[in-house]
């Protein structure tokens, strides 16, 4: 065989066309999505509350305002609400003003400061991003209230300069900004990827076995009913998500340990995300055959930016937006999120996933019921039967 006769073999041409197709697609994909870093910054939400009616309270709520890079800025709650919505990641920073802080400015209070509140638990760009602008937003308020600029601001009030040159000398020292990060993650990237892991684990697993079960129930046609072939494949999936999923968080402990009361949650949400992905990949292969793989691969690559844990759905551009909320891996990383480091439930999410793994279970049902024609079981018993009676008339 020459050369180019081997080229020309189905395997040569498949792994050629796969080779060209992967590199197309993650690139295509990948750097499209990640140019949202940091271009979209300025969709993230946050919010300033403002506490303070006096002079500082004023007048640094309204610079902040004209100076930080968002877009909008939610100024009508209050701090409880901004704080509760931080926890659901509703928002990104919260930029409390206190109550006496242009009183304790005046008074030259060392304990007079701006608190600026982020979630540990979300996307690693949000709190990356928020403790950078924090720092810059830091120092700008220092120069802000320098001795010149507060001594100003003083004799405007009708203050005498000697008194007024003395209270901005106070005040320069007085003003410390104060960082509060909410659910913390523990020190290392491996705790801040943990959710991103278990979840791709378990969708990467779950779409091979989705390729290797349905393969197994075509070439089974014909040995039982299609409707029994289709429950063998569930059954051998939920069988594989329990035994995988056990051992995935044992690994994940040896590494990472999280504590004892929390692994038979974290195993049973991973059979959660097993099962899942599992229907959700096997969706273009029960209708496609090992070409639903093809599909699979850049779908598989787009969750993986619209997943939430690299950014946040407001960053996302908008292909990536509309995956994330049809994304079992989104709602997956969400889930973890909030058990391993979060202070709210995380029974929301996988709700979604349960949802979004329900209706790839029905429409793989109604992709089985309307496309595989049934192969009668009989004619297959009957064949089997009939060998070794005309064996015994032979003999």
């Amino acid at each position: 065989m020459k050369f180019t006769q081997f080229l020309k073999t189905k395997g040569a041409i498949a792994s050629i066309f796969m080779g060209i197709f992967y590199a197309v697609a993650m690139l295509g994909i990948f750097i499209p999505g990640y140019s949202a870093i940091p271009n979209n910054v300025d969709q993230m939400p946050i919010a300033m509350v403002n506490d303070d009616t006096g002079q500082y309270g004023t007048m640094i709520s309204e610079q902040l305002a004209e100076k930080l890079p968002f877009k909008e800025i939610e100024t009508g709650l209050t701090n409880k609400q901004a704080t509760e919505q931080l926890e659901k990641n509703m928002l990104a920073l919260v930029i409390h003003i206190p109550e006496t802080f242009s009183a304790d400015m005046q008074n030259g209070e060392t304990s007079s400061s701006i608190d600026f509140k982020t979630n540990g638990a979300s996307s690693t760009v949000v709190s990356s991003t928020m403790t950078s602008i924090v720092n810059q937003i830091n120092t700008q308020l220092s120069n802000q209230l320098s001795t010149q600029s507060a001594q100003g601001v003083l004799m405007n009030l009708n203050i005498p300069e000697a008194q007024a040159t003395e209270m901005a000398e106070m005040i320069e020292t007085a003003y410390v900004g104060n960082m509060v990060t909410i659910n913390e993650v523990p020190a290392g990237m491996h705790n801040n990827m943990l959710p991103m892991f278990l979840t791709m684990a378990g969708y990467t697993g779950a779409m091979i076995g989705a390729m290797q079960l349905v393969a197994a129930f075509r070439e089974s046609r014909g040995k039982a009913s299609k409707t029994r072939l289709f429950l063998y494949v569930q059954l051998t999936a939920l069988l594989i998500a329990v035994v995988s999923s056990v051992i995935g968080v044992s690994v994940a402990y040896l590494v990472s340990s999280h504590g004892a009361e929390m692994f038979a949650g974290l195993a049973a949400q991973q059979v959660l995300n097993y099962m899942v992905c599992f229907n959700f990949t096997a969706i273009t292969i029960f209708l496609l055959g090992e070409g639903g793989m093809v599909l699979n691969l850049p779908i598989l690559l787009i969750q993986t930016l619209a997943n939430g844990a690299t950014m946040p759905r407001e960053m996302m551009y908008l292909p990536y937006e509309w995956m994330s909320y049809i994304s079992p891996m989104y709602y997956s990383v969400q889930a973890y999120m909030a058990n391993l480091y979060g202070s709210v439930s995380a029974e929301p999410f996988q709700v979604m996933m349960a949802t979004i793994g329900g209706a790839a279970l029905i429409i793989n049902i109604l992709i089985v019921a309307l496309f595989h024609k049934p192969v009668p079981v009989a004619e297959t018993e009957a064949k089997t039967e009939t060998v070794p009676a005309s064996a015994e008339i032979t003999v």
